[in-house]
């Protein structure tokens, strides 16, 4: 779109020579150049040294963002009886067992995280091909199957986003860390958090250097590449950017 091309050319105009940032000045890079007239997401893009291609290296599963996300989650959750109670109770936005299937099933894709309790899992199951192309079937491994939804519900509510090292992407992962509008400190808050996790799921068999590359971006905007060597935000870090701003 063109409006959209004269926003990006002016962004990378702005932004000078390409170079490697520390975290807090690229986040202040990334909110400095967002130009959209809505609040941009603030997406982390993590090149690992893993090849997501082999079972013990595949990357996936769900992290709570300190801050939040900045937007609500609209949350589906497959359950019957006590289940699907308890969900409404947590606020969960739509609720249902084959009816919801048979719904989903006609088209009904009205919410952006699917969670099932495993009894439902046989039913859900033949939503593989509605849910799975939209990232949405429900899976262990991100906590979407299981059997304590109030709190899946909360989880998700509240700020806890899935990641995946996709294979076609030779090892990235991509997460949003919030919004344009959120302060210095929320951003690095949750940066922190989405490294701390991709740290403590390392796999074993990861050979070399694990964080290759690191880059961050709002929505319309360009990426700005974060210096892989500089990864650790300490609090005087913030305290020193603080008497800066």
């Amino acid at each position: 779109m063109p409006k959209r091309g004269k926003s990006y050319v002016a962004a990378t105009k702005k932004l000078g020579e390409p170079k490697l940032y520390a975290p807090i000045e690229a986040l202040d890079k990334v909110k400095s150049v967002a130009r959209a007239k809505f609040d941009e997401s603030v997406e982390l893009s993590v090149r690992l040294g893993i090849d997501p291609r082999k079972a013990d290296q595949a990357l996936r599963g769900t992290v709570s963002l300190p801050a939040g996300t900045g937007k609500s989650v609209r949350v589906a959750v497959f359950a019957n009886g006590e289940a699907a109670e308890e969900a409404r109770a947590a606020g969960a936005d739509v609720v249902g067992s084959d009816d919801l299937v048979a719904k989903v099933d006609g088209g009904f894709m009205d919410f952006d995280v699917a969670i099932a309790t495993p009894d439902m899992m046989a039913q859900v199951g033949r939503l593989g091909r509605k849910l799975g192309p939209r990232g949405l079937m429900p899976n262990p491994k991100t906590g979407t199957v299981t059997a304590d939804v109030g709190r899946a519900v909360t989880d998700f509510k509240g700020g806890r986003v899935e990641y995946r090292a996709d294979a076609r992407s030779r090892g990235v992962v991509q997460v949003p860390i919030g919004k344009v509008s959120f302060s210095r400190d929320q951003l690095v808050t949750n940066f922190r958090a989405v490294l701390d996790e991709l740290h403590r799921v390392k796999p074993a068999s990861a050979k070399g250097r694990y964080v290759r590359g690191v880059a961050m971006s709002s929505t319309m905007g360009p990426g700005i590449d974060v210096d892989p060597s500089r990864l650790r935000i300490t609090d005087e870090d913030l305290a020193a950017a603080g008497a800066e701003a």
